[in-house]
């Protein structure tokens, strides 16, 4: 059975401390995501808030991180995604992924951030300047994740 490692914290996450807590494989695949800069009618993104059901966000990540990895045959699989107001810039989500072979390793990551950005039990809310909009599911994501059929 792989390592399973989740977290859903407000604080930031350190890449080196994190891949470390893995040890070694043959392949490491990785994937930073940042609160982008967007622009909405001209005006730039002040922050992004996230919410989630704490218990229940935890769960579902444990599941898609194990459910992938028996998929990918993975040695260890690293999902951290925080929680909070983040300002444009900060890291948002952190996944790892190891395994014996690189094509393993990086169609895992990719298969775990298409399930995070569509199933996974998380509320987006954007601040530009004085104005909140709650962001929607994309057919985009949805479009990511029937790539992978149901985990």
């Amino acid at each position: 059975m792989a390592q399973c490692n989740v977290s859903v914290q407000q604080a930031d996450f350190d890449f080196a401390a994190e891949l470390a807590r893995l040890g070694t494989s043959g392949a490491v695949a990785s994937f930073i995501g940042c609160v982008r800069g967007d622009t909405r009618d001209g005006v730039p993104l002040t922050a992004m808030t996230l919410e989630h059901y704490p218990g229940m966000t935890e769960r579902v990540l444990g599941e898609l991180a194990q459910a992938v990895s028996a998929r990918f045959a993975l040695d260890a699989v690293t999902v951290v995604h925080r929680v909070g107001r983040l300002l444009p810039g900060a890291q948002i989500v952190l996944v790892i992924a190891t395994a014996p072979h690189r094509h393993a390793a990086i169609q895992a990551v990719d298969c775990l951030m298409d399930h995070l950005k569509s199933v996974a039990p998380f509320w987006k809310c954007e601040e530009y300047g004085e104005q909140r909009h709650w962001v929607d599911a994309r057919d985009s994501d949805q479009a990511a994740l029937a790539r992978w059929d149901a985990l």
